[in-house]
């Protein structure tokens, strides 16, 4: 059985390709909604339609004997869903909001196939540093922040976190320790 990715997440290829998957990129046309419902179901319902999407796309092709796994991951502080930044300015305003702060990261995932459907959300709690304004900035300046929810990556190399409750690679894009034992089972 084939393994589809749902996702254009250099992150996301990353991790799976680090433990030993084999997978081709379908990128989602699934256009995420963002309002009107908590954190977690939202990242449940964008992970579920862009696997949805995808899956039912390749069907309608002809594919045969494949699964899609997609994923959507969410910073959430204060009450508040930190995307990702339009510009420098709302980096470090983020940046600066989760200084020395504690928040949630939560990634939804969904992995169809044809006999099966596998949705679930993963939660990490992070704590970061306080971060010095120039900090923010040299960080800012990297460019690395404006592609990720929350304007950081744990994986960036930067002296950002403090401590982890939770999964490191959920906090990265994908909860690989909760999806890599589904898959397995899946693609056997």
């Amino acid at each position: 059985m084939k393994l589809i990715l749902a996702s254009n997440s250099p992150r996301r290829k990353e991790i799976l390709s680090q433990h030993g998957f084999n997978f081709d990129i379908v990128v989602s046309n699934f256009n995420e909604t963002e309002s009107g419902i908590s954190a977690k179901e939202l990242a449940k319902n964008n992970a579920v339609g862009k696997a949805k999407e995808v899956y039912f796309r390749l069907q309608s092709q002809g594919e045969k004997d494949f699964c899609v796994l997609s994923a959507d991951t969410i910073v959430y502080f204060n009450g508040k869903i930190l995307g990702k930044p339009k510009n420098k300015e709302q980096a470090i305003e983020m940046l600066s909001l989760l200084s020395n702060n504690t928040h949630t990261v939560i990634t939804g995932y969904s992995i169809i196939s044809e006999n099966s459907i596998k949705n679930g959300i993963e939660e990490t709690e992070v704590v970061f540093n306080n971060l010095s304004k120039k900090e923010i900035l040299e960080y800012v300046e990297t460019g690395k922040p404006m592609d990720k929810a929350g304007a950081y990556g744990i994986q960036d190399g930067y002296n950002l976190v403090k401590e982890l409750k939770g999964s490191f690679y959920n906090v990265v894009g994908l909860p690989i320790e909760t999806v890599s034992p589904i898959l397995a089972n899946i693609l056997k």
